[in-house]
């Protein structure tokens, strides 16, 4: 199973595959040409609740892995979706944070190489 993830706002590459957005707003700055976003799942991103709660702080990250993790559970038909996109080809999950360590791609990769 291939499964990147990719700071939005690197260069996209022939190597990327299908590129898919997970996070809730759009990347501030971009536009959609340059982003060349084939699938932007907003659904499948923590709530907005969630998101602003963790606010990219490293010392909360233990928690936002597992209150991500608790809503990825009634998050069905964006997840079933984007496992789709994995089984039919190499997929490049995309996130704007600046933190690369600490975001919901890196949580979502995850859960997609143990399913």
């Amino acid at each position: 199973m291939n499964v990147r993830i990719k700071r939005v706002y690197l260069e996209p590459e022939d190597a990327d595959g299908t590129r898919i957005l997970v996070d809730r707003l759009w990347p501030r700055g971009l536009t959609k040409e340059r982003a060349k976003v084939d699938l932007w799942l907003k659904d499948i991103a923590p709530s907005t609740e969630l998101r602003k709660w963790f606010a990219h702080d490293a010392a909360k990250w233990v928690e936002f892995q597992e209150r991500y993790s608790e809503e990825l559970k009634s998050k069905g038909e964006p997840l079933a979706l984007l496992k789709q996109k994995v089984s039919q080809g190499p997929v490049t999950l995309l996130y704007g944070a600046k933190d690369e360590a600490h975001n919901e791609a890196v949580i979502l990769q995850r859960v997609l190489r143990h399913k």
